[in-house]
């Protein structure tokens, strides 16, 4: 007789069971996280460390103030709370710079190890340090000193350790300052990737194709010194010269060429406000994950009674941006040229290269890169008197880079002077000093004064502007130091009482010359905020937000207009016409047509520019346009709407096919999850995904460190600047002296604890722009340090 596998009996036994080992998986697991929570109240013995007791109030958003008479006492708690929330999120950043990702997470970043350790970022850290001022070394060791106390604090490591099978580095000095190496590598490229491709496309195209696809600027700049520029010319020369009987044209699918690492800011003058003070708002746009790049903070300042309030970055001991209660900063990145690509002219057997006191052989080193679960692997780094050879040219020809990230200059701790900065001059005074990648730096104080300078140090270029690479090997090209404070660009007190920046051009003349460009962004966007600055006199803290938050589609406006005329009569398209038609000329999660115009646009830049991506692979297989394409947009228009054969891709017929082509390969795409038209919002395609760097390997870890997948308002070419990865890291509104009247969101939370009651707490005002406070509420968590 056959018995079945399971009765009816037994199934309510399972059932039963299966649902007890989950809830002891459940408590087994949640009880394990708890071990690496942070403490948040009580007392604490730090053994000796401080000079001064320190109280650190945590608000039901877990944004701490932290209390002393002692400035390095009050780093030591600084990187206490650094340690017990943020450690993993630490470990990555000096991990990144020093080409060390793959002793923690194995052979997958090797690669990545391997293109960073030639700068040996870790030594040039440890350098870096021993040129650093007693007292910022002395407030360093004291913030060093309480990350591993915070480290140790925890009653077990933090979370992300136990599921790598691995044990956290103690922190040191030269750790800290390897997080400002790993934010060059974000903000600046370490192959002068802008500089290595502008250069091969001007060696190889014809001229005239040259300045039509890659001109320096056009009707879209808005810089705070200077004019735009004017229009592009069609060329003469066809596009098909660039092609070979038989070659298949190759296609790269296209991003917004707006899609970058950058940031908005702007500044108000106290005559534009009802208080007589400036007002300062800053929106920096980076990579947006699980936990948020920034880690809110406040402390009073020791022999003051005031408070320096703001957004840290884990890992260092240093207010990145906010207010001290008499000057307010913020910073975007300045897209300007901050390093040279130098050709080496190299001997007959390539052993030695050219230098203006003859031949010299490369100094090699060996770096050792150790790799988890397998044996260490040996990179040989090739140095020149200039900097390491990092790429080759579009002609094999070996390239050293100069960069200011190698120089003692480029990192430091000198944004600490902010601190004690007491009007907008005092600020702007440090820039040359501050040794962070190269910033826009706005800056506004409490008496209405307002400013604009570089924010790190600018190389006196001899022989050279720095727009091409040209051979150092005869001793006419070289640097010459850097420039002084009376030489740094600086705009302070304009007459219009409004200061505006947004990753692209800023300046004109001397300026532009000694800042160079390394892939400015068009400028639409930063034309956007400077016309709203000017269509209004007054201005209060909301109505800064309101600019932050726009997002209307200025910049598509002329090509939904153009899609409009293109569908004019097409009884095929008529639902798409309709769509198109009433867009709402914003980039709202819900609107279908604008959605088809960004697409449209950007396709249509796929389909047009392809034949020259084509040319130049034929020289470099890898090419790519990457920031040279920045300024495509002026060759788009003009091909749009002036339909030169000779610029027409050979792949079709006519200008009319190529668009519709365009159009109908969007709508393809758009279709593929089978939703019909009007269920295709660019919310669809604009829902945020925020993760957690291992929850973006690991399935389960992503479901419960994941923040919610919303569909996001906002595109790159608008200040709203929003993708499905990058965005407004945080935004801040804040007028010194008024900091009870300040804006401040941030994506995520404070603590990087899922179990943590910060662990989202504020990212619903994020989502949604609803104006959330810069200082911290009502103390709801009390910790003291003794």
């Amino acid at each position: 007789m056959a018995y079945p596998l399971l009765s009816r009996r037994r199934i309510p036994h399972l059932l039963i069971g299966l649902t007890a080992l989950f809830a002891v998986t459940v408590f087994v697991g949640r009880t394990w996280l708890s071990q690496s929570l942070p403490i948040l109240e009580g007392e604490v013995d730090t053994g000796g460390s401080l000079q001064a007791p320190v109280t650190i109030h945590r608000d039901a958003q877990g944004i701490p103030l932290i209390e002393s008479g002692d400035r390095n006492s009050i780093a030591f708690a600084l990187g206490f709370l650094h340690a017990q929330e943020r450690f993993f999120q630490m470990d990555l950043l000096r991990r990144n710079s020093a080409g060390e990702l793959s002793e923690l997470v194995g052979e997958v970043a090797l690669e990545q190890d391997k293109a960073v350790r030639r700068h040996q970022f870790r030594k040039r850290a440890e350098q870096n340090i021993a040129a650093l001022p007693q007292a910022h070394r002395q407030l360093l060791d004291s913030y060093v000193s309480g990350v591993n106390f915070g480290l140790r604090q925890l009653k077990s490591n933090p979370w992300e350790y136990t599921l790598l099978g691995q044990e956290p580095e103690p922190w040191t000095s030269a750790d800290s300052l390897l997080t400002i190496f790993s934010m060059y590598l974000t903000l600046q490229s370490p192959i002068g990737k802008f500089e290595l491709r502008d250069t091969a496309l001007a060696d190889l195209l014809p001229r005239d194709l040259y300045e039509f696809y890659f001109p320096e600027g056009g009707s879209w700049d808005a810089p705070l010194i200077g004019e735009a520029r004017g229009p592009v010319t069609i060329p003469d020369t066809s596009i098909t010269s660039l092609l070979n009987s038989g070659d298949a044209i190759t296609y790269e699918s296209m991003e917004s060429e707006d899609n970058i690492y950058g940031s908005n800011n702007w500044v108000v003058g106290g005559a534009l406000t009802a208080h007589n003070g400036a007002i300062v708002a800053n929106d920096m746009h980076l990579a947006l994950n699980v936990p948020n790049i920034w880690y809110r903070a406040g402390w009073n300042l020791p022999g003051t009674g005031r408070v320096i309030r703001g957004a840290t970055l884990p890992g260092g001991p240093i207010m990145v941006v906010g207010s001290n209660g008499k000057v307010a900063w913020g910073f975007t990145n300045t897209t300007a040229d901050w390093g040279d690509l130098i050709p080496l002219e190299l001997s007959e057997r390539g052993d030695q290269y050219l230098t203006p006191e003859g031949w010299r052989n490369f100094e090699i080193e060996r770096e050792t890169i150790e790799i988890k679960g397998r044996e260490p692997q040996v990179l040989q780094v090739k140095k020149t008197i200039w900097g390491p050879v990092v790429a080759e040219n579009h002609r094999g020809v070996p390239l050293a880079y100069r960069w200011v990230a190698h120089d003692i200059q480029g990192a430091n701790l000198n944004l600490l002077r902010l601190e004690t900065a007491a009007s907008a001059k005092e600020a702007l005074d440090l820039g040359p000093s501050l040794g962070i990648p190269h910033q826009n730096m706005v800056v506004g104080d409490a008496k209405g004064h307002i400013g604009w300078t570089v924010a790190g140090p600018i190389p006196r270029r001899v022989g050279l502007d720095g727009s091409r690479s040209v051979s150092w090997a005869d001793g006419s090209a070289y640097w010459d130091g850097y420039l002084s404070v009376e030489e740094q660009p600086r705009i302070y007190d304009p007459p219009s009482h409004r200061i505006w920046t947004a990753n692209a051009r800023t300046m004109d003349g001397e300026y532009l010359k000694v800042m160079g460009n390394r892939g400015y962004a068009l400028g639409a966007r930063q034309q956007q905020i400077r016309d709203r600055l000017f269509a209004r006199d007054t201005f209060s803290e909301q109505d800064l937000l309101n600019i932050q938050l726009d997002d209307r589609a200025i910049f598509l406006q002329r090509w939904q207009e153009h899609l409009l005329e293109l569908l004019d009569g097409e009884e095929s398209y008529t639902d798409v016409r309709h769509q198109v038609k009433h867009w709402g000329g914003r980039a709202s999660a819900d609107s279908v047509g604008y959605r088809i115009v960004r697409n449209y646009r950007l396709k249509f830049m796929e389909l047009t520019t392809a034949p020259i991506l084509s040319y130049m692979r034929r020289y470099q297989p890898d090419f790519s346009f990457g920031p040279v394409k920045r300024q495509f947009e002026y060759a788009l228009w003009e091909m749009a709407q002036r339909e030169p054969s000779q610029l027409l891709n050979p792949d079709y017929e006519s200008w009319r096919a190529l668009k519709f082509a365009a159009l109908n390969q969007v709508l393809q795409e758009m279709s593929a999850d089978n939703r019909s038209l009007q269920e295709q919002t660019w919310g669809v395609e604009n829902t945020v995904r925020i993760q957690h760097p291992l929850g973006k390997a690991i399935a389960a870890i992503n479901w419960f460190t994941a923040m919610p997948a919303d569909q996001l308002p906002g595109d790159t070419h608008m200040p709203r600047f929003q993708s499905t990865t990058n965005g407004a890291s945080e935004r801040m509104v804040v007028a010194p002296g008024r900091e009870d009247n300040a804006i401040f969101h941030m994506a995520t939370g404070q603590s990087a604890h899922p179990l943590s009651p910060f662990f989202d707490r504020g990212h619903k005002d994020w989502v949604e722009g609803n104006p959330s406070p810069l200082v911290e509420s009502e103390s709801r968590y009390t910790l003291r340090l003794r």
